[in-house]
């Protein structure tokens, strides 16, 4: 297999790592235990369900163990293409597994607030819980800038359909959009989300294209089929 359509593919299943940590993770088990409105049931659902909440907490670290290595191979898959956007990409990829590793250090400190109680045990979860809830809000800002030099690199190469760059642009500066709508205007959380759809479609289209395709055939004949080995110098 060429070296490009390796490194591709690899990209892809880390990527795909991170789809699924984060569905589990945010869209399972937290609504199963966190009660927006109801501390106290927020806290009988992780005394009653200790194991899933620590199954909540290992699963956003999965995501910011996928999350990091994603970024670090989206450098090493489009850091020939452009390098500055390449770093980008890593960049802002990075402050995403920022995020969800504060989060996961909030998660954690519920359990063990709810497994050994201090103070006011169901307003600390709660309040541990709409932190976590807090920072993945502000973090949309960053979810959405790191598909915007993904998409430029999409344009930029031809490695993949032009189509899918657009919409990652677009899904990137809607995100971003979003999460300024979501703290500005009042009840605006069907506006935020909507200007997320687009970002979702171009993030599950590049997982699939990276996994099935990896690149473009004509981009496999533009580059070696091999990584070069540094020649090493006589001392």
């Amino acid at each position: 297999m060429h070296a490009l359509t390796r490194t591709a593919r690899m990209t892809g299943l880390l990527y795909l790592g991170v789809a699924i940590t984060g569905v589990l993770g945010y869209l399972i088990v937290r609504p199963q235990l966190f009660a927006a409105d109801d501390a106290d049931a927020t806290l009988a659902n992780l005394v009653a369900h200790e194991s899933l909440a620590r199954a909540g907490v290992a699963l956003e670290l999965g995501m910011v163990v996928t999350q990091t290595l994603t970024a670090a191979w989206f450098y090493r898959l489009f850091r020939t293409v452009d390098s500055f956007a390449a770093g980008g990409i890593a960049a802002f990829g990075l402050v995403n597994a920022v995020v969800g590793l504060m989060s996961a250090a909030l998660l954690a400190t519920a359990v063990g607030v709810s497994v050994d109680p201090v103070g006011d045990a169901a307003a600390n979860v709660q309040i541990l819980y709409l932190v976590s809830d807090g920072l993945w809000g502000v973090g949309a800002l960053f979810f959405g800038l790191w598909l915007i030099p993904m998409g430029w690199c999409v344009l930029r190469s031809g490695w993949m359909p032009r189509a899918l760059g657009w919409i990652l642009v677009a899904g990137g500066v809607g995100y971003v959009i979003g999460a300024f709508v979501e703290y500005l205007v009042a009840d605006a959380h069907v506006v935020a989300d909507a200007l997320a759809y687009p970002a979702s479609v171009g993030e599950f289209w590049m997982v699939g294209y990276l996994l099935v395709h990896g690149v473009r055939r004509r981009a496999l004949d533009q580059a070696p089929a091999t990584v070069r080995t540094p020649t090493p110098v006589a001392g």
